[in-house]
């Protein structure tokens, strides 16, 4: 077992904008920072905001890269485990309960997501593979950014990278005829153990004219110690039934 020696600081974002980077420059450099990590625990303040209403939770966050994500509210009054195959999910305070794919978490943020988008969104990284497609390089007054040479009518993507580090700053989505739009903002990001990872995240999700805003601090992050995913749905409890997939 290998134990983190939980060196964790906050990165200063300072890097100069090159004007002539190209798209695969950044794409490249974009690359080297993915997550190399096995194993991530964290204490996770969440605010999430929606109709005016504000609800605040601490949670657990542990992840086994590439293969399961965890999530524990304080006092066990919830828990969620998602996985490549699906998303379960329960609440003590209603008494509810989800298991099936991903329409719930779709449904949240008006975007489809998988596994590996739901994992990229928590650490900074792209929701889409860059290498798949072709891309323009520009910049702003802080960082690059990143779209399609040709924008979909379905989907408009726009991604920013930071200049220091060449993770993530933002993640534009788009969907003009669905009227949906995802924001994602990294405010902060924190060197662990050689690891440069997210500190601060906001979640702007807007669906016609309803607005969801969660935001996300990461604090007592460790990586690479053994990490166990204890996950049962409670007896008796009501199973959530989705009308609509996104």
């Amino acid at each position: 077992m290998a134990i983190s020696c939980k060196s964790t600081k906050t990165i200063a974002s300072s890097g100069e904008i090159s004007e002539s980077i190209s798209a695969k420059q950044l794409i490249r450099e974009n690359a080297k920072q993915g997550a190399k990590f096995k194993t991530l625990q964290a204490k996770v303040k969440i605010d999430y905001t929606q109709d005016l209403q504000e609800q605040g939770y601490s949670v657990n966050l542990r992840m086994e890269k590439d293969r399961t994500i965890w999530i524990n509210a304080t006092l066990g009054l919830a828990r969620a485990m998602i996985t490549p195959d699906k998303v379960s999910f329960y609440d003590r305070i209603n008494n509810q309960f989800f298991e099936g794919d991903y329409a719930l978490l779709s449904n949240l943020l008006g975007v489809e997501l998988n596994f590996e988008k739901v994992q990229s969104l928590l650490l900074g990284e792209s929701l889409f593979n860059l290498k798949d497609g072709k891309y323009t390089a520009s910049t702003n007054d802080k960082s690059y950014i990143l779209q399609p040479k040709e924008q979909s009518a379905l989907l408009e993507l726009f991604l920013l990278l930071n200049p220091s580090h060449f993770k993530m700053d933002s993640q534009q989505l788009l969907q003009p005829l669905k009227k949906r739009y995802l924001q994602v903002d990294y405010l902060a990001y924190q060197d662990v153990d050689k690891e440069i990872l997210p500190k601060d995240i906001k979640i702007i999700a807007i669906e016609n004219n309803e607005e969801v805003i969660i935001a996300m601090e990461y604090k007592s992050v460790s990586l690479n110690e053994e990490v166990r995913f204890p996950f049962k749905i409670p007896s008796g409890f009501k199973e959530i039934i989705l009308n609509d997939a996104p």
